[in-house]
């Protein structure tokens, strides 16, 4: 674990002792295996069957349920009570058309690919019937990517496995009495994998978390903006002080990692401004305009600087992240407002956000290393209720892709008329862990090492991938 004591204690004359910086390299992330052991493994690891490709993958939830009609398959020639309440968008691809929106990602959508005949099968807030693929190890994607690769980066230090709140980027952030971060408890479960491979959530803790021990004020500790101030400081004072000089390279590095490199990738502010004011969503609509119904306050407005942060993390290293925007379960009674009245701003934010990190990653040359994917945990009845609303219904729900070596600017499959059933072969969850798992893993070498993997390597090849998306 980090150890980095309080001020009052085991110090002498000139600050911090060796013994207390030797101690900062003992990050306790794979049962014991100190960071500067593992940094001198990085020549072995090099090594060992490359199980996985160079590329991250970032997974964006919608919580709550959005509706597959307005978002990707508006069904204007349907009955009113059906069709996109809003309206359709020509998108750049001949004759599709996406809810209206999405006029930004309409006019990408030759980037990107949408699956319309995907159904999570799931009828209710159960984020983990998708993000495991129903695997019997009850362990999220992002899990089993920690699994295979390990819980920390070898060369930066960073959790693999990261769940990006709105906290994350606003700490402290209450929006109302509902506003929490358990809100959320299964999305990135690591199941049977065990607590060493659950996400590391950088706004309210997580196992990975409760390891970094730093002795700090107790009225301060959740306080994350001083923790990182801290820690920053703390780098610049060793820096002036020379205090690791004659410390080994390992442990120098190590100290280095963890102070700069944590802080500085946690840290959207170090963006160029433009970047930072092309993602942000925080004016797109006031927050008090969504959150006077009982599950918009979950909601906010700051999905644009989480997808930047999730765009610096995989980029410093982190292989999975997972961003959570919630307040999509829109059955227009007391949770949300009549005829979908809060669609157009959530709809909006994602529009604007998705946008922004495709044509981000697209200009930074990373979109083969880089799988963007926008699902929830279902879609919405095709038939709007008396209130102008839709209900929960896991036959149909939207999910986009973006990058990640597959095939762009495609749409796959097709639902009925009605948006009631997919026309022709569904696709599931477990599909989408196999595309995920495909796109990330070399599968030939994740059988190989079936005696290492276990029960993970059968999970990860169990199932077969949405068709059409890769390249024949």
């Amino acid at each position: 674990m980090l150890t980095i004591h309080d001020r009052a204690f085991q110090h002498d004359c000139q600050g911090y002792s060796r013994r207390d910086f030797l101690k900062i390299g003992s990050l306790g992330l794979l049962g014991g295996l100190g960071l500067p052991q593992l940094l001198g493994a990085k020549a072995a690891a090099a090594e060992a069957p490359r199980l996985v490709k160079d590329r991250a993958v970032v997974l964006l939830f919608l919580q709550g349920g959005p509706s597959h009609i307005e978002t990707f398959d508006p069904k204007m020639n349907a009955m009113p009570e059906v069709r996109s309440f809003n309206g359709d968008i020509q998108t750049s691809l001949p004759g599709y058309t996406f809810g209206s929106t999405f006029p930004r990602l309409a006019k990408l959508a030759d980037q990107i690919a949408v699956v319309r005949n995907y159904g999570s099968r799931n009828n209710d807030h159960s984020y983990l019937a998708v993000t495991s693929g129903g695997n019997p190890l009850k362990a999220s994607m992002s899990s089993l990517y920690a699994r295979v690769t390990g819980p920390v980066h070898p060369q930066t230090g960073l959790p693999t496995n990261v769940l990006v709140l709105p906290e994350a980027v606003q700490p402290g952030l209450k929006q109302g009495s509902n506003f929490e971060t358990g809100a959320l408890p299964t999305l990135t479960s690591p199941g049977e994998l065990g607590p060493n491979f659950g996400a590391f959530d950088p706004a309210s803790g997580g196992e990975l978390k409760k390891l970094l021990n730093l002795s700090i004020a107790r009225d301060r500790f959740d306080d994350r903006r001083l923790l990182l101030g801290q820690l920053d400081a703390l780098r610049r004072r060793v820096d002036d002080s020379r205090a690791l000089d004659g410390m080994g390279q390992l442990q120098q590095k190590a100290f280095d990692l963890i102070v700069r490199g944590v802080v500085e990738a946690f840290d959207v502010t170090r963006e160029d401004p433009k970047t930072v004011a092309r993602y942000d969503t925080s004016k797109l609509f006031r927050i008090e305009e969504v959150t006077r119904w009982y599950d918009m306050k979950r909601a906010s407005n700051l999905l644009g600087k989480q997808m930047l942060l999730a765009r610096r993390l995989v980029e410093a290293g982190c292989g999975f992240v997972t961003v959570s925007d919630c307040g999509w379960d829109m059955h227009a009674n007391e949770n949300s407002p009549k005829n979908m009245g809060a669609f157009p701003q959530l709809g909006g934010q994602v529009d604007h956000a998705v946008s922004a990190f495709i044509e981000d990653v697209t200009a930074r040359g990373l979109s083969d290393k880089i799988l963007l994917i926008v699902t929830g945990e279902m879609g919405r009845s095709p038939r709007r209720n008396r209130n102008g609303g839709r209900d929960h219904y896991g036959t149909l729900t939207p999910l986009l892709l973006f990058g990640g070596g597959l095939r762009m600017g495609q749409v796959i499959g097709q639902s009925d008329k009605g948006a009631t059933a997919p026309a022709g072969d569904p696709q599931t969850p477990a599909n989408l862990l196999a595309t995920v798992s495909r796109a990330v893993f070399d599968l030939t070498e994740v059988r190989a090492n079936q005696a290492t993997l276990g029960r993970t390597a059968d999970v990860l090849t169990a199932s077969e991938p949405i068709p059409g998306l890769f390249p024949v």
